[in-house]
């Protein structure tokens, strides 16, 4: 079973540059920043805390986390080398770690992409995105690649300075293409589910089935009457398996310190052990000294999962 730690090695995800709020303070409520904000030091006895606790999988997020040879452009002050990131990836897999790389091409969480990210759907944002999912894949070697494509609504970005929300066939085209991107390297694709909360007959439908579905849900309810918003985050967990998809759930110790538990008991009662790979367990926090307690207690959760 994959125990996997969602680690954010770029962090430019959410709001834009200079897009600061008074008041927000974690990781995804801030404006990006032109400096790395990734603690080597703590990275280091980070993945020591996950080995000890059996997370056996880092889903590394990567966005402009490294200097890409395709798009230099894209880099930020502290962006990984390419010597760099493979030393990384030396010290990751050599602890008994499988990494996943991500990245994220949500129009919700792209400000790593730059101006492209004001391209979506043009030529010039299809070749740049194709170029680095081809560069990643060649780096990395994974057996998965996560693509993100989550949030992509109004609800999510309506305090953003700049919003774009791709919908009905366009958003598919924009899969596909990424997707195909992905298996030309002999990868399979990852995604976050959300798509198939109020739309999961379509979903079923359309999404191939090849693509790894990661639905999350980071709360502590599962069954009996609950409120729409839970609902419909519980609901794709057992419906995309039944319709023949395999599930990388995701959990959070953002609200909850036994959500992952919960989800992962909640998994293997309902759904096919078969279809069902394994957890995500994620902080949405960035690898700094401020967030050491929280980034710990993620690793300490997945201890008892069996």
């Amino acid at each position: 079973m994959i125990k996997a730690t969602l680690v954010h090695l770029g962090t430019n995800m959410w709001y834009d540059f200079g897009n600061d709020r008074p008041g927000y303070y974690k990781t995804w409520e801030i404006g990006a920043s032109e400096k790395m904000r990734f603690d080597k030091k703590l990275w280091i006895e980070y993945l020591k805390k996950m080995k000890e606790c059996g997370v056996n999988a880092i889903v590394l997020d990567i966005g402009d986390g490294i200097v890409y040879d395709s798009h230099p452009e894209l880099k930020i002050e502290g962006s990984l080398t390419k010597e760099e990131i493979k030393s990384e990836i030396d010290r990751v897999r050599g602890m008994g770690f499988d990494i996943i790389p991500k990245l994220n091409f949500s129009t919700c969480h792209d400000v790593w992409l730059k101006d492209y990210a004001k391209m979506v759907s043009t030529k010039t944002y299809y070749k740049v995105c194709a170029d680095i999912i081809e560069e990643v894949c060649d780096l990395f070697q994974p057996k998965f690649l996560h693509l993100g494509m989550d949030e992509e609504v109004y609800e999510n970005q309506k305090q953003y300075d700049y919003i774009v929300i791709r919908n009905n066939e366009l958003w598919w085209h924009d899969l596909y293409y990424f997707v195909d991107c992905v298996e030309k390297k002999g990868v399979r694709a990852c995604m976050w589910s959300d798509y198939a909360r109020h739309r999961p007959e379509e979903f079923a439908q359309k999404c191939p089935k090849s693509v790894v579905q990661c639905p999350w849900y980071y709360f502590d309810k599962f069954y009996g009457e609950m409120d729409e918003t839970h609902a419909v985050r519980v609901m794709p967990f057992k419906f995309l398996a039944e319709k023949g998809f395999d599930i990388l759930a995701g959990a959070s110790n953002e609200y909850f310190e036994d959500n992952a538990q919960l989800l992962h008991d909640y998994c293997k009662a309902e759904i096919d052990g078969d279809k069902y790979l394994g957890i995500i367990q994620t902080t949405w926090l960035s690898v700094e000294e401020k967030w050491r307690e929280r980034l710990f207690n993620g690793a300490e959760v997945m201890a008892n999962l069996k």
